[in-house]
């Protein structure tokens, strides 16, 4: 998890980070801020998925900071000196807070509290997303999730050139020039990408039927695509290619 921690005293944020390395490996301090203006750049910069907010901030509070941003995906602990001041609010929205000093214990427990709220919300936009599909999967516009180590990627099936076998793994060659690896097979990509015009052409190639330029006939047969790749048919599949490409073209 990415997160950040915002508080105006400087030995509070350094304290925090030594707590969160030892006890918290898997969070990632990727800003500290002891000012509302320059927590707020950071947020906006880095879309962390954890806030440590410090309550009272000299003139400001940490509600402040969060009044300033128009968009919220991220969870927030609150740390506070004072417990009276604001915890009765927090509570009501039941929302974590820490106690300063903080306590290992309440922050190992906070930590894995917003670790699986991040998840239900993972899986909410995942759930969002198969709505979406099963609404436009026979239209324009139909997109494919893409599950990578620290993220998914939702694609448009028409942005997809081609995939790639690579051992149990498949690279995605996209319009843009990207290169998508994901820790699924081609074969499952083969099944799920077939209805929308792909073709497998190889054993290690399965290629989008509207990025197919021509056909060259040299060594044995390659498929030119608008990317300006050239993908091999295989002797096994050079017949169900070219019934394919013939029906697309009628």
């Amino acid at each position: 998890m990415k997160a950040l921690i915002i508080d105006d005293e400087l030995h509070n944020i350094e304290n925090l980070q030594i707590l969160l390395q030892q006890y918290c490996p898997d969070v990632t301090v990727v800003g500290t801020a002891t000012a509302i203006e320059i927590a707020v750049t950071l947020a906006n910069e880095q879309s962390p998925d954890l806030v440590f907010l410090d309550i009272q901030m000299g003139e400001t509070t940490g509600f402040d900071f969060l009044k300033l941003l128009p968009k919220k995906e991220f969870e927030v602990i609150f740390i506070t000196a004072y417990d009276k001041y604001g915890i009765d609010a927090i509570k009501f929205a039941a929302l974590d807070y820490l106690l300063k000093p903080v306590a290992i214990a309440d922050l190992v427990l906070a930590v894995n509290k917003a670790r699986e709220k991040l998840k239900i919300k993972e899986k909410s936009k995942q759930l969002d997303f198969l709505l979406s599909h099963v609404r436009n999967s026979d239209r324009e516009g139909a997109r494919i999730a893409l599950p990578q180590l620290h993220e998914i990627r939702y694609v448009l099936v028409s942005d997809i050139v081609r995939c790639e076998a690579d051992n149990s793994y498949t690279f995605f060659h996209l319009a843009n020039g990207e290169r998508v690896l994901v820790s699924r097979s081609l074969k499952e990509y083969d099944d799920l990408l077939k209805p929308s015009g792909f073709l497998r052409t190889h054993q290690s190639h399965l290629v989008n039927a509207i990025h197919i330029k021509s056909w060259v006939k040299e060594d044995g047969g390659l498929l030119v695509l608008t990317n300006g790749d050239k993908v091999p048919v295989s002797r096994p599949n050079k017949e169900a290619v070219k019934m394919a490409l013939n029906r697309s073209l009628r």
